[in-house]
């Protein structure tokens, strides 16, 4: 095991057997693409060996930091030393950067398959530090390499290689959701999109009540949309996207996020300024919630639902039979918003802009939209929400606050 600095080399050997070894050392010029040279060599007698499982394989001849890692953008690390203990299978690497860099990684075991490998790590990049989420599933050791370019690069050079040993491993079914890109919780994705004061700035969120609030300062001309995803859902009768909502005001962006079940999520952010048409990928958050959560989901959403326009009540999307619910919602630039359900009912607009009234919901089954007049000659409506009216108690069916 060879670690190696600026002005020094530390070689580290364990002899698999009894016996005597000979050890033969080889060595260039740094940067040098010539041959290695021998220089030295040793003779090592084991007279008793070591019974301990083989360290994974690594192609790039050397463990902990690169020796020119300076050059690379890295200033330090948050562990010193070759080798990294996670006592209970998780681990947090921290890297310094002198300026941003872009990571890509690769995590090895023995056990670890290639598709797994990518569930068992949350990457963040931000301005001056790179950070590594690790999950290890298996007892043993794990090498985890890192590779880095400045934002304008081409390659990627490999910067680091850690050897990390797990003394207890996480369930598999704790491990990070699939799918996650490079920039997770806020760094330079959510910055170069003009997101600023991100209301978690980690990557990982625990909930236990099942429910958060992901919020960022948006610039004017920026739309944000988000996603959820987990890899087995099992008990939910609506899709995942049901159990987001995005809402839009002047400065600011506000994911909110209540879960069906427990589990891990994965929650997407993309955006697009007014001159873009497609959407591009900002960052992603990983939502963890092991109690058990059953919240309903919120109304479906339509595209007339735009910036500034915001839900009060309900917060719901699914509304008991046969029942009055008040409705309250902001809808900017409507001349009128009314409530299609078994009846239609006209609401009324308060002086802070707030369109507002009582509707009835009608039978199991019925879907109960919410409409607005966006042109004052044109008798047309635009859907912007719609809910579903079901069976149960008005506690079941309010849960989602």
């Amino acid at each position: 095991m060879m670690t190696v600095s600026e002005n020094n080399t530390t070689i580290k050997v364990t002899p698999p057997t009894k016996g005597l070894f000979d050890l033969m050392i080889f060595a260039r010029h740094a940067g040098s693409q010539d041959p290695y040279n021998w220089v030295c060599s040793y003779q090592i007698q084991c007279l008793e060996p070591r019974n301990g499982e083989k360290l994974p394989e690594n192609p790039f001849n050397f463990w902990g930091l690169h020796q020119k890692v300076r050059d690379f953008g890295i200033r330090e690390s948050s562990h010193k030393g070759e080798l990294l203990v996670a006592p209970q299978g998780a681990l947090l690497l921290t890297l310094q950067t002198s300026r941003p860099l872009l990571a890509t990684y690769e995590l090895v075991n023995k056990d670890l398959d290639a598709a797994l490998s990518k569930k068992c790590l949350a990457a963040q990049a931000e301005e001056e530090k790179l950070s590594f989420h690790v999950l290890c599933p298996f007892q043993g050791y794990y090498r985890l390499s890192v590779f880095v370019k400045d934002l304008g690069g081409i390659t990627f050079r490999n910067a680091a290689n850690f050897l990390i040993r797990c003394l207890r491993p996480v369930n598999q079914n704790e491990l990070f959701p699939s799918g996650l890109s490079p920039h997770c919780g806020s760094g330079i994705g959510s910055s170069s999109h003009g997101l600023s004061k991100p209301s978690h700035s980690a990557p990982i969120i625990t909930t236990k009540l099942g429910k958060c609030n992901i919020t960022f300062h948006t610039p004017a001309d920026l739309e944000v949309t988000a996603s959820l995803s987990k890899d087995k859902v099992t008990r939910t009768k609506y899709p995942l996207e049901r159990y987001l909502l995005v809402t839009h005001l002047r400065t600011k962006v506000s994911v909110c996020v209540a879960l069906p079940e427990s589990g891990t999520y994965k929650v997407g952010l993309f955006g697009r300024s007014k001159d873009h048409k497609d959407f591009e990928h900002i960052c992603d958050y990983v939502i963890r919630c092991f109690s058990d959560p059953s919240w309903p989901p919120f109304p479906k959403v339509y595209s007339p639902w735009r910036r500034g326009c915001v839900l009060l009540e309900p917060r719901t999307g699914t509304l008991q039979e046969r029942s009055w619910v008040r409705f309250r919602v902001k809808v900017p630039k409507a001349y009128q918003a009314v409530v299609l359900g078994q009846e239609k009912t006209v609401l009324q607009q308060t002086p802070n802009a707030v369109w507002e009234g009582d509707a009835f919901t009608g039978a199991v089954g019925t879907q109960v939209k919410l409409a607005a007049k966006f042109n004052q000659h044109c008798s047309s409506l635009e859907v912007i929400l719609a809910f579903e009216v079901e069976g149960g108690s008005p506690a079941s069916l309010g849960r989602s606050g």
